[in-house]
Formats: structure tokens, C-alpha cells, sequence
């Protein structure tokens, strides 16, 4: 069989998988579970191969086609080298990886390989700039000591705040009372929740706090505009450094437009391509690692 493409955008709560031909049509496109390679590397690698699998079911292969494939691996945590290491060191069936942040992928799509910048916000954040073949990133250095403007920095503050509220510490709104209902209104249940709750854990309050800054809930607004700010403070950096046009990515990032400023708004453009065609643009093509070796 001919050489077939895969690129593959693999986040804290998601692992998205498309496959094309030489020709660029498309096989099969599929989704999985976290591919976050801090979360550990072999789930991540467990991720992306189901995801594979599915996709080319979906264009009539199977896994015994995956020695055609060669993968663009636009993945979160990549940025960590000895995780990019214990990652690029275990063991596939494919022709070839090649393993870059998401960030990269994502930039790389939304400006179809030509200069600009990004700025992503899902469950983490991270800006980036390609400039000349130069990378220039802020933020992206995983929660919770980074990823200010994400989802999981937001729910994890949320959390703080109705923690607060239950202490007669702030108001207590529906967007609190909601949260507490989720742990059946137990404070030792969110305490021993919080002990193993990884990042997409906390974000899945995000659509909660919209939704209720919506309705007027104080608390939905204060969460929003603290995550607007930090949202802005990147783009300034990307745009101080040189970036004229910058894509807004994710889920967050995307919702999040409407309470920038109004000048950090006139330099948002719409990305052309997603980051999983951006993975596919640098496969097989080994001089976009991230590292070598």
C-alpha cells in the first residue's frame, strides 16, 4: 500500500485522529481519549492507537495497515523533553512518528504553515508564534503552575471560591450552588476529589460558568473576566513579540473573544486549517521534532 498520513491532536480530554492518502484525500477521521503524554505515555500511545484503529476501519483498512502510516503527533505535555523522550522511546507498529506540541500543530494549521501566531485555551492554554522557522511560546507549562486562561485553572478557582462561599466567605450564587450540588453538597467529598482530579477534571465546569455568566451570576462573571484577563495578558506577549495575526483555539479561547478589549479583538483572525491538518503537514517529515533524539 501506499503511504498514508496521520495527524493527530491529542489533548488532557481528548485524542483526535484524521488519516489522508498521498493524495490527500480523506480515509478516516476518529476520537479517543486523553493523549496528554504527561499524563503518562502509555495511555497516550493507547489513545492514539485506538483512535488510529477507528479511523481506518471507517476506510476500510485495519490495524495491519499501520506500517503505511506515518504520524504527526501534535500532542500536550510534548513540550516536556524527557517526556517527549520516554514517549519517542517505546515501542509502535507505524513507518514513522513525528512528535510536536499541540501548539505547534495547531499553529502550523490555523496559518496553513505561514507566519502567525495562536493562542489556545481548552482545558490548559499556551500561546505560540512561528516566525522564520523560529518558535516563540508563552505559558503552556501544564497545570496548575501554568495554563492561566484554560479550563482547569478556571474550575480549579471556581472550586476556591465556593469552598469560600460554604465559610459565608462571598456570595453565595447558583453557580456555587450548583457546584455543590455536584458533590451532594459534602465539603470532605470536594476535599478528597480534589486529591486525584487531574486537569479535565476541573474543566468540566467551564460550560457551567458560561452558562450562568449568561444569567447574570456574579461569580460566573468574576471566573470569566479573571480568565479573559489572563487570556489577554498572552496575547500581548505574542503580539509584543511580533505577532501581527493571531488565532483564538479552543474551547475556551473561542467563547472567551467577546470579553477581550477591544484593540487585543482587532488582532484576532479565523485559523484556515485545524491543528490535526497541521499535524499532517509536518509528517513523516522528522526535521519537526521538537527534539532530536
Amino acid at each position: 500500500m501506499s503511504k498514508l498520513y496521520v495527524g493527530v491532536d491529542g489533548g488532557g480530554t481528548s485524542c483526535r485522529v484524521r488519516i489522508r492518502n498521498e493524495q490527500g484525500d480523506l480515509i478516516g477521521e476518529a476520537k479517543s481519549g486523553s493523549a496528554n503524554i504527561l499524563l503518562g505515555v502509555d495511555v497516550a500511545m493507547a489513545s492514539i492507537t485506538q483512535a488510529i484503529c477507528s479511523a481506518a476501519e471507517q476506510g476500510g483498512l485495519s490495524c495491519d495497515d499501520f506500517s503505511c502510516m506515518h504520524l504527526g503527533l501534535a500532542l500536550a505535555g510534548a513540550e516536556q523533553k524527557s517526556a517527549w523522550q520516554r514517549f519517542m522511546a517505546l515501542p509502535h507498529p507505524f513507518a514513522s512518528i513525528v512528535l510536536n506540541t499541540d501548539a505547534y500543530g495547531a499553529c502550523l494549521g490555523a496559518h496553513n504553515g505561514d507566519e502567525g501566531a495562536i493562542m489556545i485555551a481548552g482545558t490548559g492554554s499556551c500561546g505560540l508564534y512561528l516566525s522564520h522557522g523560529q518558535q516563540y511560546v508563552v505559558g503552556g507549562r501544564e497545570f496548575p503552575i501554568s495554563d492561566q486562561g484554560g479550563g482547569a485553572v478556571m474550575g480549579l478557582r471556581l472550586i476556591q471560591k465556593v469552598l469560600l462561599t460554604v465559610d459565608g466567605i462571598g456570595e453565595q450564587t447558583p453557580l456555587a450552588a450548583e457546584v455543590l450540588a455536584h458533590f451532594n453538597h459534602d465539603v470532605d467529598q470536594i476535599v478528597e476529589w480534589s486529591k486525584s482530579a487531574l486537569p479535565r477534571d476541573y474543566g468540566q465546569f467551564s460550560p457551567a460558568i458560561f452558562h450562568h455568566a449568561e444569567q447574570g451570576d456574579q461569580l460566573a462573571i468574576e471566573m470569566l473576566k479573571q480568565t479573559a484577563a489572563d487570556v489577554e495578558m498572552f496575547l500581548v506577549a505574542l503580539h509584543n513579540k511580533g505577532a501581527r495575526r493571531i488565532c483564538l483555539m479552543g474551547s475556551i479561547a473561542q467563547r472567551i473573544k467577546a470579553w477581550l478589549s477591544p484593540p487585543v479583538q482587532s488582532w484576532i483572525v479565523e485559523p484556515q486549517f485545524d491543528a490535526i491538518e497541521g499535524a499532517i503537514m509536518f509528517a513523516g517529515q522528522p526535521q519537526h521534532n521538537l527534539y532530536q533524539g
